[in-house]
């Protein structure tokens, strides 16, 4: 059953029901995020990050109904369509994503070369039955969930003709002025160059431990976002990067003083395990950012204030092994 703090909620098995409204837990979920349609089994939902979920049900799911009621639906559960305000392909890089670190980690219909493998062998050979409690890294794939949520508002020059209603509602030229501007933002896509600006004029020594925290973890100091895109009708971009967590764990050739090939090196993993503290736990931060975006050209410049007030959440998500085919999309996406 899932935490009171998840978005997600379900049932218990165990629960006393009346006779004939037992639980039944649902396989598989039809979305549709701005008109295009995924068809998700359950245990893929359960495996996303919290912060992700949280956008995709910000009022929570149950994942399980009533006998009687799915009686009364002729059985047929997936006819009920869930209509999501989610980014298609945001959802199809994440899927994407994890699909792929899990089927690299735990290998493709069983695979015995599989990371995952040898890591329970050497687990195994430790004799210690409390270490995958003690220290799950070493029995799951870790993935850094970093996501940032810009909202920006325009400062028109002086020179500019544009206007507001008494209502307050701009009109052309200051809406085409502010989609200019999100487009000159969504050029930015270094992760880690906003934060840093605001290091370097606040002397915030935190905030600069974050960044090397996260560049010795999995990231590089010039990454850009993996996924990147100005949300529609709104003056805000959302973004995420997803990276494998460096655990310290590496694989070499078995030999018979180490017959799994496994070496885990201590002190990085001392530091991976430092971001457990964000697993099924998100964390936020909120800044404000000044920025100068130029709408102009090299001969006729025009250059736009903003401010931008960015919000950041981190997260640690752990793989469990999923299905071969964890989605379905019933609309093809290109991936960004």
């Amino acid at each position: 059953m899932a935490s009171s703090s998840s978005p997600i909620t379900q049932v218990s098995q165990t629960q006393q029901m009346p006779v004939g409204l037992q639980p039944h837990l649902v396989a598989r979920l039809l979305l549709d995020l701005r008109g295009q349609r995924f068809s998700v089994d359950r245990e893929t939902i359960m495996n996303l990050p919290e912060s992700v979920l949280l956008c995709l049900f910000p009022n929570g799911l149950v994942l399980s109904r009533n006998s009687a009621v799915l009686d009364a639906m002729d059985g047929d559960e997936d006819e009920e369509i869930y209509g999501v305000d989610f980014d298609p392909q945001c959802f199809h890089f994440v899927l994407d994503y994890f699909k792929k670190s899990g089927e690299s980690f735990y290998g493709v219909s069983d695979q015995a070369s599989a990371p995952f493998h040898a890591q329970q062998q050497w687990i195994d050979a430790q004799g210690d039955p409390m270490l995958i409690q003690q220290n799950p890294l070493l029995s799951k794939q870790a993935i850094i969930v970093l996501r940032e949520e810009l909202e920006y508002f325009a400062i028109p020059p002086a020179v500019e003709d544009t206007k507001v209603d008494k209502n307050g509602v701009a009109d052309e030229r200051l809406l085409d002025l502010k989609r200019q501007c999100g487009l000159k933002l969504l050029e930015k896509r270094n992760i880690f160059t906003a934060l840093q600006r605001n290091v370097n004029k606040e002397n915030n020594m935190a905030e600069q431990h974050l960044i090397d925290m996260l560049c010795v973890s999995g990231f590089d100091r010039d990454d850009t976002w993996g996924f990147r895109a100005v949300e529609p009708n709104r003056c805000c971009l959302s973004s995420i990067a997803l990276v494998q967590l460096k655990t310290g764990i590496t694989h070499e050739a078995t030999t018979e003083a180490n017959p799994t090939g496994v070496v885990v090196d201590q002190s990085q993993m001392t530091t991976a395990q430092k971001l457990l503290l964000f697993w099924r736990k998100p964390a936020r931060k909120c800044w404000w950012d000044g920025i100068e975006v130029d709408l102009g050209t090299a001969e006729s410049p025009r250059v736009v204030k903003l401010w931008a007030r960015r919000v950041w959440t981190l997260e640690l998500s752990l793989v469990r092994v999923m299905s071969p085919s964890p989605f379905v999309g019933e609309t093809k996406l290109t991936l960004l």
